[in-house]
């Protein structure tokens, strides 16, 4: 009787030192993720203006066509967590290297689509005369490391399913370093320019893509698991994906929809609109980092067969999250006026951002829940439903978006937007939780 009251706190500090081993360096290598972005810029941008923007464009291309295919880290994270949760540690590697032959299958076709097309995919971005050339050559070159760069995704969720993010951690510092160093040899070591930049990016990619296999690899060595492609096996991989697909594309489409409507507002409010939007996509990252937790430990819990324990587990992660939200959003508010003159010194643009960033600050909270719980139903293998659940949410916030112009409202109220669409997104995040349909036991959803 005496041991009874002290078993909800042991469950809780257990949850909290699982969440802590797989959120934090899920954090650092989400972190690193950008920073390859960033480091290019840095080192091509003392090129000239020209190349500088020819890699912007390339590299949002580049970005969204990874980001699209996100899912083969999701699901694979899901898939591979539930067969270890089940004890079938060689059917979870196999179920790994499923996700790792589609990613390469994938990679091939972007690869096919888009090298024959650079040149019409850089101008429906509407690049200059000058700028166009040093697009279509970082495009063209980078689009060959996209393979590899799937194979990262698809061989990261293997490893995140393993309950392992530190490996991931590790691979993304070494390959942030890599590319920095093959970057400026090849840019003004070799005198390559722009080319130098993509090709550093390209063999870096390949790097940590080898490092990933070889990892892998001996992991399916060890428990006898099979390495040669599975058709069926790949195929399910894929349908697993298609939900996850289509969550993508739909929230996608939201942040495309707010960064118009935002440009109709004015050149001020565009520019103080893609200050808060990176802002709230580097908090993101910390929020994120606790979804994937959700996602391997949720998971494993239900590959086991312990319903109770997954649902202890989402209670405790939503607390996390709750929590993390006040403590970012606390921080949006004091840093306020050191943050935007790092980026601006319009006062025009900062007048624009400031009500804005306090609903940011405000929806932190409500940013927290959505993330894990976005990270617990991908755990559970809950893909139709978040792929409705995002329809649905796009459906909503459209319409509400498109009106801010014709009203004649700000930045703020496109913010005030984002901020009901989050709402949404939570409601029908939350609904589906507490109805506990989410929670299928067994190796295999």
């Amino acid at each position: 009787m005496t041991q009874a009251p002290a078993r909800p706190g042991a469950a809780r500090r257990r949850h909290d030192r699982e969440i802590v081993m797989l959120a934090v360096p899920a954090f650092g290598a989400l972190v690193a993720e950008p920073l390859f972005v960033m480091a290019d810029s840095a080192i091509v941008g003392h090129l000239g203006t020209a190349q500088l923007a020819g890699l912007g464009i390339a590299s949002a291309l580049l970005m969204t066509a990874v980001s699209v295919f996100v899912f083969l880290a999701y699901a694979t994270t899901a898939a591979v967590a539930r067969r270890v949760g089940a004890g079938d540690l060689p059917s979870a590697i196999r179920q790994g290297m499923d996700g790792i032959w589609l990613a390469l299958l994938l990679g091939g076709a972007v690869v096919a689509v888009v090298l024959p097309t650079a040149p019409a995919l850089v101008d429906l971005f509407g690049a200059s005369d000058t700028a166009a050339p040093y697009a279509i050559t970082y495009l063209r070159i980078s689009t060959l490391g996209i393979p590899a760069m799937l194979v990262v995704l698809a061989a990261t969720g293997v490893l995140r399913g393993l309950q392992n993010t530190r490996t991931p951690l590790y691979v993304a510092i070494a390959g942030f370093v890599a590319n920095g160093v093959l970057n400026v040899a090849l840019v003004y070591g070799a005198g390559f320019g722009i080319a130098g930049s993509a090709w550093g990016t390209v063999i870096a990619q390949c790097g940590m893509a080898a490092v990933y296999l070889v990892v892998v690899l001996r992991g399916a060595r060890r428990h006898g698991a099979s390495l040669r492609p599975d058709a069926a096996g790949i195929r399910a991989s894929a349908q697993a994906g298609v939900p996850l697909l289509v969550r993508t594309l739909s929230l996608r489409a939201i942040l495309m929809i707010a960064t118009a409507v935002a440009a109709r507002l004015g050149d001020s409010d565009i520019a103080a609109h893609q200050i808060i939007l990176s802002l709230w996509s580097l908090l993101a990252f910390a929020l994120d980092a606790i979804a994937i937790a959700g996602q391997a430990i949720i998971g494993r819990y239900l590959g086991a067969g312990d319903a109770q324990g997954a649902r202890e587990a989402c209670r405790r992660m939503v607390e996390w999250g709750v929590a993390v939200g006040v403590v970012l959003g606390g921080l949006v508010v004091l840093a306020r006026p050191v943050f935007l003159p790092l980026f601006t010194s319009d006062a025009t643009v900062t007048d624009a951002a400031l009500p804005a960033l306090v609903l940011v600050a405000l929806s932190q909270p409500i940013c927290g829940i959505v993330f894990v719980l976005d990270g617990v139903l991908m755990g559970a293998g809950d893909g139709p439903y978040l792929a409705w659940a995002m329809l649905l949410t796009l459906a909503v916030f459209t319409p509400v978006a498109l009106l801010v112009p014709a009203f004649g409202g700000g930045l703020t109220a496109l913010w005030a937007t984002m901020t009901l669409m989050m709402t949404v997104r939570m409601l029908t995040l939350w609904l589906r939780t507490r109805s506990g349909r989410w929670i299928v036991t067994g190796a295999a959803r």
